[in-house]
């Protein structure tokens, strides 16, 4: 979904001191800092069993809709798992005509201010443009040098060898060859986003896997956690059991998981 440019947000200029790349007008940066939880919030869903799948189920339990299947955001690096605070980009389909954009080479994607703006751990989130690339290997190596954690694109990336080469993992609806250089505009950074259809804000919390993508808004980071924490467990007692040579009937019938407030 490709949303009007005159779109407006109340932007955050705390950290005014923070020296910008004048790549995108400074009110089109909502917030320059976001909300970050404490690492050990983050470690704490990196030891989760079955990283994805365990905080989808938690945050159905919970109601919380935000858990998009790896058939829709496909992982780039198979086997990485990923946790970290949001920092979002918004980029629309840009009105220049590709051609006369790169004759020129004047470019309207403006990421590279959100990588300046990143802190390690961070992860780019990026609503793009479809079979448009939003983030090629250039940006992967701004990101690793960063410390981000990795990025998330509903759109395209591209050059995939590069981000797997340095291990910067990445999500995306699919790999392209054409660059968005030329074809997109990035029109806010750290504003709100739509991801495959799912709001996400800027200082949300992003869990990623093989399994697909969660998104916990910021406020019920807390709540997932507790959640997804017990899930585990009951799942690592489960294992447990197996391991131990329970009998099918017997593990089918055990209560390896209480209800929520019990």
């Amino acid at each position: 979904m490709i949303r009007s440019r005159r779109q407006t947000v109340a932007p955050n200029f705390a950290m005014t001191d923070i020296p910008l790349t004048g790549k995108i007008a400074r009110e089109r940066i909502v917030m320059l800092d976001i909300p970050r939880p404490d690492r050990t919030v983050v470690d704490a869903f990196l030891a989760l069993t079955d990283l994805a799948g365990t905080v989808s189920d938690a945050m159905d339990e919970l109601g919380i809709h935000g858990a998009i299947p790896a058939a829709k955001l496909q992982p780039m690096l198979p086997g990485a798992r990923m946790v970290g605070p949001v920092m979002t980009v918004r980029n629309i389909m840009q009105s220049v005509p590709p051609t006369l954009g790169a004759m020129a080479r004047k470019s309207g994607q403006a990421d590279i201010e959100a990588h300046n703006l990143a802190k390690p751990g961070d992860v780019l989130v990026i609503e793009g443009v479809e079979h448009i690339s939003s983030l090629g290997g250039n940006s992967a190596n701004v990101g690793k040098r960063q410390g981000e954690a990795g990025a998330i694109v509903d759109g395209a990336t591209r050059d995939v060898a590069t981000a797997r080469s340095i291990g910067y993992p990445i999500w995306a609806r699919g790999v392209s060859l054409m660059t968005g250089k030329w074809r997109v505009e990035t029109v806010a950074i750290n504003g709100p986003v739509q991801i495959c259809g799912v709001p996400v804000n800027a200082g949300d919390l992003v869990v990623a896997d093989d399994n697909g993508v969660c998104f916990i808004p910021q406020a019920r980071i807390a709540e997932v956690l507790t959640r997804a924490q017990a899930l585990s467990a009951g799942e690592e007692e489960r294992n447990r059991d197996v391991a131990a040579g329970m009998s099918v009937v017997d593990i089918a019938n055990k209560a390896y998981f209480k209800k929520i407030g019990h």
